[in-house]
């Protein structure tokens, strides 16, 4: 079997090779008008800039946290290959960051120009190089994956290494999960501080058009859209399809850890690295069927989305069949096995549509709700702002039913539809869960193209306002940019839910990881329950591991309170690092003579360098926040008291992240719903209500919100890491 490990290492090969061949198409293109060029060249300076400056804070906390790492294997508490596994997570996770992020700015000014020919022109350009970050993420995470894999089972060959190797292996899984945080929390102060300041002061004090020349946050806008929506977005995703992968492996590990089967642990190994590997070559294909025609609206631009990752998952679905029996088909001790946990998969993937299809109604301004969040506007910003507030909340009801279902459907189904809560039952239960996430996140080659695709489509139509394209050619980049709003937001609802069922998976990862801890410290259980061979239903009797704990209880209070200080903290940041930029505008428009004429440059390099420092600044604390708060209840509480703190966390977190996303999302495209002419149109007073609501919902839906879900698998992640931490302090 071990010829499988070389073909998902191949399939991370033809990702990247795709991913390559889709970005010199795209260089190939025209950059437009000497203009055009010159505001591309301004917005690519001012994104890698940022994130030089970035990667600069961040390797500092990696060295301390890969040191700390090291000197706790060398006191037994950690596997010695934990602190270079961590590194290469947090490499591998800023690559993909970085590659979208290269691509997005090289690739604006291209929709922009392609724009002027057809629409069609426009969204080819720009969804095939947000394939690039697709491609991009899913190529280095296989590759990260069957790497290790192929180094760890040549390095340690114990008994049961397959358990000390999927675990192991999950360290670098927070390796990615510490950078998508920062990228995340940095990058969406960042582009929120400059929307916001360019909003506020632009739209509602002078009148000017979004993304006009003569406002002097515009380029920061611009820029903040590549460093947030598509670097931040690229490691998000990264370490989500990544922690599903690693987390099911390590499930899959541990469930046949004492199967009599010859080979059926490996297997189980094996299986989501396999679907995932299927997930690039049919995302492809999905990707080349994404066209449309000139003229189309938003059901049709919609539509031609919809089909590509429709026919994807589609064929998923039909692949994991194959593969499924391949690897488990032909065993006679587990007939069933194939088309059981086969369809956990399909679970998975219909639960993603399921989402994704909810959070398009709650936001796509094409449907009633965001609709009537802009007729709301008559009455001025204070009922736009209730009533997002009110369609967020009653957005998480098909999400969490959805994840509800997925996640008994799941559990049942890999049990052969047995319910009954035996140590074998949970144990391939949770199998069935953690590959229903893996099923939810194989079309992600296609799914993020069309999420990376909105910043592109977003600064393309800057482009061409600052350029000053014909209006043709702006309508049809409004076009592209009100569709990238929706899929940016279907995108989010996308991640959070694939982040509940893998937040799951590594609960059960975290019990594994606690009792190789005791191993290496030479502990049992407590009540006589040797750990080696405990499963998880001793571990939890042992352990006292039940809702009539109050340690487990205290837990679910502090990480459901993470979930609202962490939001909060996001949330202040964005506003102190706002009205910096607000200051600012107004200090340029009142004292640089004839910039509201246009006989003036603005100082935009001045914009770009408050959001940079603004972002560098606030950044910190919520990142350091999640990464101690995990360590602290672990030597505070003990494994119950995390065990809670992951729960409680996970149930908010969700909900919570929904709710922000589905907001923010909502009032930005109520806004652009007004301005296609709708109940006043641009300059309105109905307008600029729904300006203040789309400045509400900037850091809900690109700052706090989307940092969630990685917050939720950070946490889990580092109590893994820490677990030898947590159980060495218990036992002196």
């Amino acid at each position: 079997m071990n010829w499988v490990i070389y073909l998902v290492l191949a399939a991370s090969i033809l990702a990247l090779s795709f991913a390559f061949y889709f970005y010199k198409s795209m260089m190939k293109g025209d950059e437009g008008t000497d203009l055009m060029k010159k505001i591309a060249s301004h917005v690519r300076r001012g994104a890698m800039a940022y994130l030089k400056q970035q990667y600069k804070v961040v390797i500092i906390v990696f060295i301390v946290l890969a040191v700390l790492f090291f000197v706790m294997s060398l006191f037994d508490l950690q596997n010695g290959w934990v602190w270079f596994a961590f590194l290469t997570g947090g490499f591998f996770s800023g690559l993909a960051g970085f590659f979208g992020m290269k691509t997005a700015t090289y690739a604006s000014a291209r929709t922009a120009n392609a724009a002027r020919n057809s629409l069609n022109s426009g969204l080819q350009v720009a969804f095939r190089s947000g394939a690039v970050m697709g491609l991009v993420v899913v190529g280095l995470a296989l590759l990260d994956v069957s790497v290790w894999f192929i180094v760890l089972d040549h390095f340690i060959g114990i008994e049961n290494h397959l358990v000390i190797i999927t675990t192991t292996m999950l360290t670098f899984g927070m390796g990615a999960s510490t950078q998508a945080l920062f990228a995340r929390v940095g990058g969406g102060i960042y582009t929120k501080a400059a929307d916001v300041g360019a909003d506020l002061v632009g739209k509602t004090e002078y009148n000017i058009p979004e993304d006009d020349p003569r406002n002097p946050a515009t380029i920061a806008d611009n820029v903040g859209d590549n460093v947030g929506d598509v670097a931040g977005m690229g490691a998000d995703l990264y370490e989500s399809y990544a922690g599903s992968i690693l987390a099911t492996m390590a499930l899959g590990a541990s469930a046949f850890a004492t199967s009599a089967i010859e080979g059926m642990q490996l297997r189980a190994v094996f299986a989501p690295m396999l679907i995932a590997a299927a997930g690039v070559l049919l995302s492809l294909i999905g990707i080349f069927m994404v066209r449309t025609k000139e003229g189309a609206g938003m059901k049709e631009l919609l539509g031609a989305l919809s089909r590509g990752t429709n026919t994807a998952a589609i064929l998923i679905a039909a692949a994991t069949f194959c593969i499924m029996y391949m690897l488990f088909g032909k065993e006679t001790a587990t007939p069933n096995m194939w088309w059981q946990v086969s369809l956990s998969v399909v679970v998975g993937l219909l639960a993603g549509v399921i989402i994704g299809k909810a959070t398009e109604y709650y936001t796509s301004q094409s449907y009633r709700p965001t609709q009537k969040v802009a007729e709301s506007s008559k009455t001025g910003p204070a009922t736009v702002i209730i009533s997002g507030l009110g369609l967020g909340m009653l957005s998480t009801a098909i999400p969490v039913v959805t994840v509800g279902f997925a996640i008994v459907l799941a559990y049942l189904c890999a049990n052969g539809f047995h319910i009954a809560f035996t140590a074998q039952n949970l144990s391939m239960g949770l199998y069935g869960i953690g590959i229903a996430a893996v099923g939810m996140l194989s079309t992600l080659g296609i799914t993020l193209a069309t999420d990376a695709y909105g910043p592109i489509a977003d600064n393309a139509g800057g482009n061409a306002e600052m350029s000053g394209l014909d209006p043709e050619v702006r309508k049809r980049t409004d076009a592209l940019d009100a569709l990238g709003n929706t899929t940016a937001a279907t995108g989010k609802g996308f991640a959070i839910g694939s982040a509940a069922l893998t937040a799951l998976a590594l609960l059960a990862s975290y019990v594994e990881e606690i009792k190789l801890a005791l191993i290496r410290v030479g502990q049992d259980l407590p009540n006589g329950v040797e750990s080696a061979k405990a499963t998880l239903v001793d571990f939890m009797e042992a352990y006292n591991v039940n809702l009539m704990n109050p340690v487990v209880l205290v837990g679910v209070f502090i990480g459901a309170m993470m979930a609202f200080v962490f939001c909060g903290m996001t949330m202040n940041a964005v506003g102190r690092a706002a009205q910096k930029m607000v200051e600012e505008v107004r200090r340029q428009f009142s004292t640089i003579a004839g910039i509201l004429e246009g006989k003036a440059e603005p100082d935009y390099e001045r914009c770009v360098a408050i959001s940079t420092k603004g972002a560098q600044q606030e950044m910190l604390v919520p990142s350091i926040l999640a990464i101690l708060v995990p360590i602290l209840t672990g030597l505070i509480l003990g494994v119950p008291g995390v065990l809670g703190l992951l729960i409680g966390g996970l149930a908010t977190g969700f909900v919570l992240a929904v709710f922000m996303a589905n907001s923010g999302g909502a009032w930005d495209n109520a806004k652009k719903y007004v301005e296609e002419g709708n109940f006043g149109g641009k300059g309105s007073d109905n307008h600029k209500a729904t300006v203040v609501g789309d400045t509400v919902g900037d850091p809900f839906k690109d700052t706090s919100g989307p940092s969630l879900n990685i917050l939720i698998k950070l946490m889990s992640m580092v109590s893994i890491v820490m677990a030898g931490l947590t159980v060495t302090c218990h036992l002196l």
